[in-house]
Order: structure tokens, then sequence, then C-alpha cells
């Protein structure tokens, strides 16, 4: 870790073991930094079953543990103006997007860093990722628990807030996190990792949508037959790939296609990798970390789970390219970020985000 002595540091406690060890790791380096919990869940009004309340109860015991002031920082409205925003724009188009990639750009490292954030040298975060220097540029490489690498929710951050990030525990695996946090006696060593959206806790996405997308009832089609065999609820339920959840029989049934306009869902029935599987996609918009280029051959992820594709990445110009996979893909859908890293799969180089495919 880069030398931290006589640098002011901020610690984002979520309430979760890993930004606890992260304050202990900290403070075990002689270290004395403040404590920060970012309240960004739904508003009081609702009756959702959220967590935050017992997340500000952890983040505030160990803070106390370890002698450090916690400021508790409204980010609600900035949530919910941005982050919010930005989700039902893209389901109410047919994309698929990924709330949290967008949370650590707007919120985390964004409206955090307008209120507290620009008074502090460093942010440090309990992500499962690493920095390192390397020819004198900072990247943003992966964590060595290839399960818990959470890079691809870091590849849409500004390099600005790259270069003021630190990811204390980002060099460990989480059962070391685990044995730490069990030998300290903190308070949430045995708590469950949070699942899901960032701030959603158990609330259930579907229902998040439908709160304010509400439904919108349209035809299934069979794809090649033209066959109308069923309704859903409206397309923004469904993401390219879905298998499960469908409610038809006689499959396995698979999501396709989206008409928006239209309000039609296409489905194929079997396995066939012509209907559920895609080796070569386009991505737009790719927002680079460090460099402002891509290599030839890369590895890449276009979805939260240990497995590594590789591939060679065709420039299009304009910040697009044509990704081309060494092998075919399952559940390639327009609004996911794919994230790119080289070869050996350790520096991080960005994403884009996929878009729309004939």
């Amino acid at each position: 870790m880069e030398e931290l002595r006589n640098r002011n540091i901020a610690v984002l406690l979520s309430g979760g073991v890993d930004s606890s060890v992260v304050l202990y790791q900290l403070v075990q380096q002689g270290l004395k930094p403040d404590c920060f919990y970012i309240k960004i869940g739904p508003e009081e009004t609702e009756e959702w079953n959220c967590t935050s309340e017992e997340d500000l109860e952890m983040a505030t015991a160990v803070s106390r543990r370890y002698g450090c002031r916690l400021e508790v920082i409204d980010c609600h409205k900035e949530y919910w103006e941005q982050v919010t925003k930005y989700t039902m724009d893209k389901v109410r188009a047919g994309f698929t997007p990924n709330p949290d990639v967008m949370c650590n750009r707007l919120i985390k490292f964004g409206a955090f860093h307008e209120k507290r954030g620009r008074d502090y040298d460093l942010i440090a975060t309990g992500h499962y990722a690493q920095t390192e220097i390397i020819d004198g540029r900072k990247w943003l490489t992966t964590s060595p628990d290839p399960v818990k690498d959470q890079t691809d929710f870091l590849a849409q951050i500004y390099d600005w807030q790259l270069q003021k990030a630190i990811f204390p525990i980002g060099g460990m695996h989480k059962d070391e996190v685990r044995r730490i946090a069990e030998q300290e006696h903190l308070i949430n060593a045995k708590r469950k990792d949070s699942q899901g959206i960032c701030f959603l806790g158990q609330i259930n996405y579907n229902d998040y949508l439908r709160r304010y997308l509400g439904d919108q009832p349209g035809d299934v089609i069979e794809v090649g037959t033209g066959k109308r065999i069923g309704s859903h609820r409206g397309h923004w339920f469904y993401t390219i790939g879905q298998r499960k959840g469908l409610g038809f029989g006689g499959g396995p049934w698979f999501v396709v296609k989206k008409d928006v306009k239209r309000n039609v869902l296409f489905v194929a029935n079997g396995y066939n990798p012509e209907n559920a599987y895609r080796q070569d996609f386009p991505v737009h918009d790719f927002h680079f970390l460090t460099l402002p280029e891509l290599p030839e051959r890369i590895t890449f992820k276009i979805r939260h789970t240990p497995e590594i594709h590789t591939a060679t990445a065709e420039p299009l110009g304009g910040g697009a390219y044509m990704i081309h996979s060494s092998a075919p893909i399952h559940g390639v859908a327009p609004g996911q970020f794919c994230v790119v890293y080289d070869e050996d799969h350790h520096k991080c180089y960005g994403s884009g985000e996929i878009a729309w495919m004939e």
C-alpha cells in the first residue's frame, strides 16, 4: 500500500465486515482516520424492509471501538436523482443497467467528495480491488480473491477519483478478512454480506422497478415461428439471456430480444447457441481509467462473477470497440458494462456499455 503517513484519510464505513476491517488495518498502522457513513437508503416514509438503521449502528460501534469519529453524510437526494434516474431511464429504454457501478462513480467517490471527501487526501473503502503504480501511472488492479474481486464495480470511476482511492483489504481473501474480524471480536464479524443493489437490502429488485415504472403488459413472441406464447408484465422486468422466472412450459425458454417501441418480448426455446449466446458484440462510450487505448488482446467480464473471457478488441472509432470473444457467451445484454483487463487479467483498463445488437 502507498505511504499513508501524514495523509488525511477518510474511511467509508458501510456497517459490513469489509469496511470495518479496513478501519482496523489503518489503525494498526498507527493512523487515526475519520469515518463516514453515507446515507443513501429509501425515504423514511417507505415501508420497504431496509437494513440502513442496523448498518449505521454497526458503523457507529466499530468507529467507537477504535476511537475514531463517525459522521453521517446524507446522499439520499443525490442517489435518487442520479443513480435511480440512470437505472430507470436505462430499463425503460430496454437496457440492463448496473446501479452499483454508477453508485461508486456518482455517490461514494462523487457526491461524498463534493460534501466532505474533498477535505481528505485519500478515501478508503472496503472494495476487493487494488491499486498499483506501474510505469509511473496509478492503475486499478484485480484482487487475488477471484470470487470477491470488485474491479468491475469500480471500472467507471474517474481518473481523479482513482488517484484518491485506496483499498486496504484489496490484497486479501474474504476468509482472511473474516478471520481478522473474529480475532478482533468486531460486532459484525459474522454478519452476512449484502446482496444485490447497494442500498436495497432485502428489497426485491422487481418491486423497486414496479415502484417507479409500474406494469405494462405486452406480448411474448417465439423467435423464428412468430407465434405468441403468452404475455409479460413489462419488458423492464426481463433481461437478455434470462431463463428463470419466465413461467412458460415446455422450456427451457430464453429471452433473446426486446422490441421496446412495441413492448414485445422475444424468446427462444432450447439451448440453441444462436439464440442465447454471442461471440462478437459492440461496446460504446468506453471509459478509460489510466491509458486512453486498449491493447488488441484482452480479457473481460460482463457480470459480477469469477468468470473471465479472453478476446481481441477491434477499435471502431469514437470510443467504440467490437469485442471478439474466443468463445460464445451466454446473456450478453445491451446496457451491461463490458469490463476490460490486460491479457493477464491484472490491470483494469476501464469499461464500456454493450450496445444494441441486431
